[in-house]
């Protein structure tokens, strides 16, 4: 009920833009610019965590940008979802060699072929796992601020031609603690091992290319737990197939290549097969050496 009282409220009441509060704008031109008038870029936090895929993100955590996602998120300004959700599709894109990144007339799915190269025709879907919030932040906050956002990012990726869908397959398996005023070694003590993909999920990260959203990335715990989650029930999925299923008789590696999924496994190195994309991230994580 409360998520549905504030999209009806934003609707109606005349908005404040959420990155400096100009009256009747839900985000002002300038504030507009701040989130999405740069390209996205790779982002790295420091320490790398252990498993974290390649992530991409749109802007830097300040200002601004700061701003209205802690509006978005904490406030219920529900309409800001779009543009975030516009800022973290151009994130997806990048990730994924999309239109403006380099190489990207490329790839396979530019021209019109799989993202697997294998001449199928057609697109491999997008699909976009939000990390989740805890359930008690959900309640307090009335929303799930990763997922509605995600849901955007799809519906602009979708008018931009590319197939994408959302799959909130990954849930928390047990309590965590507060992530806030934690360090990074912390965070991922906090977060080892809280995260499973839903019973039936596994199957469905096999439908196309995945990638893990998040509104922001500070220590990079979240995505590295979300990565392993998906990576160990993917593994799961597919060492199941390959014993019981229609490939019965192959090695997990040949059913795996064959599946079009290579990288998804869980002995593979980090982002090879699955990334990352979000909305913000530190200035410092744009500026990590790459050398």
């Amino acid at each position: 009920m409360r998520a549905w009282w504030q999209d009806l409220t934003d609707l109606v009441l005349p908005a404040e833009c959420g990155g400096c509060g100009r009256p009747r704008e839900v985000l002002c031109p300038e504030c507009r610019a701040a989130l999405m008038g740069a390209a996205p870029g790779r982002v790295r936090p420091a320490p790398e965590p252990v498993g974290l895929p390649e992530v991409h993100a749109a802007a830097p955590y300040q200002d601004a940008v700061r701003a209205a996602l802690l509006a978005h998120k904490e406030r219920g300004a529900l309409a800001l979802a779009e543009p975030l959700g516009t800022a973290l599709a151009g994130a997806v894109r990048a990730g994924l060699g999309g239109p403006g990144a380099e190489g990207a007339e490329d790839l396979p799915w530019g021209r019109g072929a799989s993202a697997a190269g294998d001449g199928r025709g057609g697109r491999e879907d997008v699909l976009l796992v939000p990390v989740p919030s805890a359930r008690r932040a959900v309640r307090a906050r009335g929303h799930d601020p990763a997922r509605r956002i995600a849901l955007a990012a799809a519906r602009v990726l979708r008018r931009a031609g590319t197939p994408a869908r959302v799959l909130a397959v990954l849930r928390q398996r047990r309590a965590v603690a507060d992530q806030s005023g934690l360090d990074s070694r912390q965070r991922l003590d906090n977060l080892a091992g809280a995260l499973e993909v839903a019973a039936g999920g596994a199957p469905l990260l096999g439908g196309g290319r995945v990638v893990l959203v998040d509104d922001l990335m500070t220590t990079g715990a979240s995505l590295a737990e979300a990565a392993r989650a998906v990576r160990v029930a993917h593994d799961g999925w597919v060492v199941s197939t390959a014993a019981y299923g229609k490939d019965a008789g192959r090695t997990v590696e040949e059913a795996v290549r064959i599946r079009g999924v290579e990288g998804m496994r869980g002995g593979s190195p980090a982002g090879e097969g699955l990334c990352a994309a979000v909305v913000a991230a530190p200035p410092d994580a744009f500026r990590i050496n790459r050398n």
